[in-house]
Formats: structure tokens, C-alpha cells, sequence
């Protein structure tokens, strides 16, 4: 009975199962916080004083997107992992209309991002959204290229920092599996910086990452009949320095219990017990180029941000192909 309910399960639910009901360490996926609420909480967030990344991303992008456009040699087929609403975005295709108008495809799992990306870039290029996770959607518009056609694909922002160190490789090798030598790759990382800093871009006096955090729970609540009292939880961030990374967890203020219906569970929370949600890994620029060779690229290009340690990163597939999957 237990195997015929869990195959009747959205993929939501079985994701929080295997995340609430883990031995140690509770966890919770960090790709389930952009409903649309937490979309809209995300978008807050990037304007924030403290959280500087977005800024950086996009001063890079301002400065470089005629040099991108002009190393893509011949007609260009832009992906984005991720894009949200796609407002970065825009700098690139502009300067891609060199080669003719962009067809991009927009990957994302948020329906609402997607619309707004739609309705954003209609006018730069020939938009075609898709509703997957990245390397669904990437090897989908993949297998839509036409002959001499060269793929360009963005992951912009810092989301290879929600990965471990050793996934960001097997993601770049995976990703490279789908591409052919000579298509490019545009790698947003954020940078090392002071404790301070990334405390204060991940922990905002205004409550607003606090409220993009809770909002995790507050979904689980409306989509899969959860009890989660928010005001029994709190959001906290550390850092990790010896894995360089930010942490972001839920800590449970009291002793507790909390049912999810849609997952067949009942959940026990000690005092102080925490859920784990998102982890962002912060890069040396070398250990960029480093982590593009382990997954099959050659690193070509680095700009770095001056205000706020950041960078994008240029990469290009490479004849070998990756050594790992």
C-alpha cells in the first residue's frame, strides 16, 4: 500500500518526504521556493541594499553583452537556466540582433517567471519558454537547433552555488554532454568575500529572505495540506568556512509535531531542530577555471565586479568532451 501511494505522489511530495523524513539532517529542496509568491519575494530581495549580487550581475552583463554577441560567430540559439522574468537577460539578446533576431528558450519552473519573461523580451526575440527542470529543458531546445547552428547558454546569477562542489562539476559535465565542441557557456559564480557581507545579503534587517524562506513551508501548507505553524520557525543563515558557503535553515522554536498530508507523514521537530534548505557556495575565481576543465570546458573569459565579488564566466565546450557524468 505504502509503494501504491508514493507512486500516486506529485514530485513535490515525494521531494519533501525524502527531505523531512532523512535520518539527521532534515532538508528541503531550495528549487521549490519560486512559487509565486516566492518568486515575488526573490524579485524584493535582488533590489535589497545588502544583497549586492544582482547589481553585479547585471553591471557585468551592461558592460559585456556587445563583446559576447560578438564572440558567438554565425546564427546563435540562447538558453537560459533559470531565467526568472528574464530582465538580464534582455542586454544579451539586443546585442545578439547582430545575427539576426534570438530565438531563446527560457528554462525555468516557475510558470509565473516564464510569463513575465515572455511578456518582457517579445520585442528583442522569438521566445519560446519551457517548464522543466535545466537539463530537461536545455536538451529539449538542444534537439530543436538547426544545421551550423551554435548553442549559448546562459546560467546566470549564483544558482551552480546551490550545488556542492562536487555536483557544480557533475552539473557542468552533464550540461556539456548536451552541447557540441565550440558552443559556449556563460557561468554566473558569486566570489569569496567577508563574513559580514554575506551575512548581511542572506539575513536582511527587513525580513524580507526571512519571509522568501518561510514561504517554503507556507507552500508545503497550501499545495500539500501541511500544519506548519510559520510563527514556530525561524530563519537563520551561517556561514560554512570551511566549505565556503552560506547556509540557510528553519529552525523549529519549540517541540513539535506537523503533518503533510499529500506526503503521508507525520513530522517531529525537537526544539532548535532545523530544516536545511539552501546552501551558496562562494568561488575563487581559479577554482572556476578549475571546476570548467572537470566538466569538459575551457574557461576563455573571466569579468570580475569591482563593487561586489562576483563574476561571470565564459566558458566553451571543448572537442574532448567531459570526463565525468
Amino acid at each position: 500500500m505504502q509503494a501504491t501511494a508514493e507512486v500516486c505522489m506529485s514530485e513535490f511530495a515525494l521531494d519533501v518526504r525524502a527531505g523531512l523524513g532523512a535520518e539527521g539532517q532534515k532538508t528541503l529542496p531550495c528549487r521549490y521556493f519560486y512559487d509565486e509568491v516566492g518568486s515575488a519575494l526573490f524579485q524584493v530581495i535582488t533590489r535589497l541594499p545588502e544583497y549586492g549580487l544582482t547589481r553585479a550581475d547585471d553591471r557585468i552583463i551592461r558592460k559585456r553583452a556587445e563583446e559576447l554577441a560578438m564572440r558567438m560567430e554565425g546564427p546563435v540559439l540562447t538558453v537560459e537556466l533559470g531565467s526568472g522574468d528574464g530582465t538580464k537577460t534582455r542586454r544579451i539578446l539586443k546585442a545578439l540582433l547582430r545575427h539576426g533576431r534570438p530565438v531563446y528558450f527560457p528554462v525555468d519552473v516557475s510558470r509565473t517567471a516564464l510569463d513575465a519573461c515572455r511578456r518582457l523580451l517579445a520585442g528583442v526575440a522569438e521566445v519560446a519558454p519551457l517548464e522543466a527542470s535545466y537539463l530537461e529543458g536545455l536538451q529539449h531546445a538542444a534537439s530543436l537547433r538547426r544545421p551550423g547552428q551554435r548553442l549559448f547558454v546562459l546560467f546566470l546569477g549564483s544558482t551552480i552555488g546551490n550545488f556542492s562542489r562536487e555536483e557544480a562539476r557533475q552539473f557542468l559535465a552533464q550540461v556539456r554532454k548536451i552541447l557540441k565542441p565550440g558552443d559556449a557557456f556563460l557561468l554566473g559564480t558569486d566570489l569569496v568575500k567577508p563574513k559580514p557581507q554575506l551575512l548581511a545579503a542572506y539575513d536582511d534587517p527587513a525580513g524580507v529572505t526571512a519571509a522568501f524562506n518561510l514561504n517554503l513551508l507556507a507552500r508545503i501548507n497550501r499545495e500539500l495540506g501541511g500544519t506548519f505553524d510559520l510563527r514556530r520557525f525561524r530563519h537563520e543563515a551561517v556561514y560554512n568556512h570551511a566549505e565556503r558557503r552560506i547556509e540557510m535553515h528553519l529552525r523549529s522554536i519549540a517541540r513539535q509535531t506537523v503533518r503533510v498530508r499529500d506526503a503521508a507523514m507525520l513530522v517531529e521537530f525537537d526544539d532548535g531542530e532545523t530544516i536545511w534548505t539552501e546552501s551558496s557556495l562562494k568561488f575563487r575565481l581559479d577554482e572556476v577555471a578549475a571546476l570548467a576543465a572537470g566538466g569538459g570546458f575551457e574557461c576563455v573569459a573571466q569579468w570580475a565586479d569591482a563593487e561586489w565579488p562576483f563574476a561571470e564566466n565564459l566558458l566553451i565546450a571543448d572537442g574532448a568532451g567531459a570526463d565525468g557524468g
